[in-house]
Order: structure tokens, then sequence, then C-alpha cells
């Protein structure tokens, strides 16, 4: 049927429309170096970082502006989604080997339940993660919901430094974490 089929090309449209904005939106972040679902930002190619705030999962409240000074891993996730099932062990392993060189970790639970995400963290990781059902949060981040899963790492000063939209291992993250974990603070705690 003719309709049927102009609405899959429509909706296919939108999809990889929707795909593009956030890999070349003109934000800074499009000058900075992409290789295919990973764009690395050099110091002076670096955006601030959008305002990232809400419930934990387990509870209270968090804020990204309590954090700035260390480098922070956001992960976007969701129970219902395999591949973040399959990279949980690798965050979790990356967490614990970088978090005493002043690197916390942060995850983003999107488009699911409270129980559903809460029972998936239990035994996966340690680290906290916001609740946000409506995505709020990875759309801020140019993140569209069909790239979950996705990792963005921030430096010190909480600027953008590395996005990688799809799965990520502990052997791809780790070395990215301590290359930015290791870069020199801003002289004089200058933001």
């Amino acid at each position: 049927m003719l309709t049927r089929r102009l609405a899959a090309a429509l909706l296919a449209a939108v999809t990889a429309g929707t795909a593009l904005v956030g890999c070349s939106s003109g934000t800074q972040e499009s000058r900075c170096a992409a290789d295919g679902s990973t764009v690395n930002c050099a110091p002076d190619q670096r955006s601030k970082t959008p305002k990232v705030s809400g419930e934990l999962l387990t509870g209270g409240s968090y804020d990204i502006s309590r954090d700035r000074g260390q480098v922070v891993v956001v992960n976007f996730w969701g129970s219902w989604c395999a591949p973040c099932r399959a990279e949980a062990d690798d965050l979790e392993a990356t967490y614990q080997a970088t978090k005493g060189s002043g690197v916390t970790f942060l995850g983003i639970n999107v488009q699911d339940s409270k129980d559903k995400a809460i029972a998936f963290e239990e035994g996966r990781v340690t680290y906290p993660s916001i609740f946000d059902p409506a995505s709020r949060q990875a759309l801020n981040f140019d993140i569209p919901p069909n790239t979950t899963p996705a990792t963005v790492v921030l430096d010190r000063e909480g600027r953008i430094a590395v996005v990688i939209r799809r799965a990520v291992t502990r052997d791809e993250l780790r070395p990215i974490v301590e290359e930015i974990a290791a870069e020199a603070p801003p002289p004089n705690g200058a933001r």
C-alpha cells in the first residue's frame, strides 16, 4: 500500500535527520574530530555541559555542578537495551579503575519504568543514575533516543570532551578517561 510505504519512508527520513542533527547541529562539537560514532574534542574545541540534574533512582537528587573539578563519565542507558546490558560490566570496571584519579560516573536512565531501571542496576553498577523517562537529559546533550546507549566524557572544567554514540568496552573507554583525567587543570583554578 502506498500510504504505508510513504509513512515508512518519512519515518526513515526523520530518524536519519535526527541522528545527523546530533552530529552536525552547528554546535562546537561539529568542529571536533569524528571517527564513526565517536567524537573527540580538543580542549579548545570543547563546549560547556548543559545543565544536568534530576532525581536519582535510589532517591535524592543530583546536580552535575557538584562534581566540577572531576572528570565525569555520563552514560545514557535503559533496562530494555541489550547493548546497555552488554556494556554495564565494562562501565563498572572502568569506574572502579579510574575513580581514584578524580573520575566519577553518572548513569542517566531513559525511556524506562523506575522498577525495571532499579532492577537492572542491582549487581551491575555502583555509581548513581538519574531517572529520566522522558529523555530530557539526553536531548540536552544532543543524544537522540535512537542512539542509546551513549557515553559522554566531561573534562574537569565541565566541558564535553568525548561523545560515543554506541556501546563501549573497558578497553576503549578506560584509555579515554585516563587521558582526560591526566590533562593539566586550569591555571589558578579558573574555569
